[in-house]
């Protein structure tokens, strides 16, 4: 089945005047925002500058040979070649990129990236990149789970405050993974004024949030505007409060693998949609529901910050550096987890118990509901409860 490359193959000749902006051009802007245009794209202290796809493409490919970008250790690292198709289409020849930024900061455990794409109608798509493979990155999208908001997240609203509260711009901004989530989060808390000019939040298979989120005026002002689209076995796009009106997109992938947007199926200007999400992801968001939950923010936050701090004691900051050597990051990690103190053992230990708890529990409740909870089921009870009422 098709996906966004082959889209740009047979759709690439059709302009926006023609068949204006769709959701698959959103995914293709989103998933290209995972390259590394650091030195390339104007950034925020060049404001009001842009470059073409074509200087963007031309540029790209003369820092990085194809050798180089193909050894990372990712699922998005294909994103540049998108744009060999890109500069080769009338539909984005005329792309300008502009307000490119990329920080990791391991001290506020942040990992923001973000850039803006000028159509050819001046409409801006703000397209917030998702998880990279630094540990940095990880761990910011864990503290999620205890975090009323993360750095990344206040980031991304005054982003939007910065770039766009003095332009008369219509407003597109989305993102795939954590990016989605930046981009309903920025959405929401970015300035009244700007908020009213944004016409469309695209999330791509992107992380909920805290309850205490999701109760905000602001954030249900622009839920109407939010177009969430996640895979049959989404995972990602269900965690924490995230019950938005998804659309299920069906994939080429399976299970987990299923996140990565290449692998999403496109039929001409949109997504070719399944009925419902697959059982083994309905499951998986109910046993990490209760296992969240179950969890205080306090024991959540140690958590994260136990299991990231044994990552880093091995010296690696990127998922590539972690997993070079696998014997000496298992090494590293046990001897870690040796020396800690004892107390900090057992809270790893507690979780990763109730996890399990969690899990069993879902189970047996999906067993119960297919056992009791369907129309054959349901037969055979009211035929014994017949029986039994002749016997008497």
């Amino acid at each position: 089945m098709a996906n966004i490359s082959d889209y740009l193959d047979w759709r690439g000749d059709i302009t926006m005047e023609i068949d204006p902006f769709n959701e698959v051009d959103n995914l293709v802007l989103a998933e290209l925002a995972y390259t590394d245009f650091g030195g390339i794209v104007p950034g925020l202290n060049q404001k009001g500058q842009w470059i073409t796809i074509r200087e963007a493409h031309d540029r790209f490919f003369s820092m990085y040979s194809e050798e180089e970008i193909m050894a990372k250790n990712s699922t998005t690292k294909v994103a540049p070649f998108l744009m060999h198709k890109m500069v080769a289409s009338a539909r984005f020849q005329n792309l300008r990129l502009m307000n490119y930024v990329n920080e990791i900061d391991e001290e506020n455990q942040t990992q923001f990236s973000v850039l803006s794409f000028l159509l050819d109608d001046d409409r801006v798509y703000v397209a917030f990149r998702g998880t990279d493979n630094t540990i940095v990155g990880w761990k910011e999208d864990f503290n999620m789970s205890f975090l009323y908001q993360t750095e990344g997240q206040i980031r991304a609203a005054q982003y939007l405050n910065d770039c766009y509260g003095d332009t008369s711009y219509e407003l597109l901004v989305g993102g795939h993974s954590k990016g989605g989530n930046f981009a309903v989060y920025a959405s929401a808390f970015c300035q009244p004024a700007i908020q009213d000019r944004i016409t469309c939040v695209y999330s791509n298979d992107g992380p909920g949030f805290l309850k205490e989120i999701t109760t905000q005026e602001s954030y249900e002002r622009i839920m109407p505007r939010v177009v969430s689209t996640i895979p049959e076995s989404s995972i990602v796009g269900m965690l924490l409060e995230n019950e938005m009106d998804h659309r299920v997109v069906k994939s080429s992938q399976t299970g987990a693998m299923q996140h990565d947007a290449m692998s999403w199926e496109v039929l001409g200007n949109h997504f070719v949609f399944a009925e419902n999400l697959s059982e083994s992801s309905v499951m998986l968001d109910r046993t990490l529901k209760n296992w969240i939950y179950g969890l205080s923010a306090e024991e959540r936050e140690e958590f994260v910050n136990i299991l990231f701090g044994t990552l880093q004691s091995t010296g690696a900051t990127t998922l590539d550096e972690l997993t070079a050597n696998k014997f000496s990051m298992m090494t590293n990690i046990s001897k870690t987890l040796s020396a800690m103190p004892v107390e900090k053992q057992q809270v790893l230990k507690d979780v990763i118990c109730r996890f399990a708890y969690s899990s069993g529990e879902t189970f047996a409740d999906n067993v119960q509901e297919k056992l009791f909870h369907n129309p054959l089921s349901e037969r055979l009870m009211n035929t014994t409860k017949s029986i039994e009422r002749k016997k008497k």
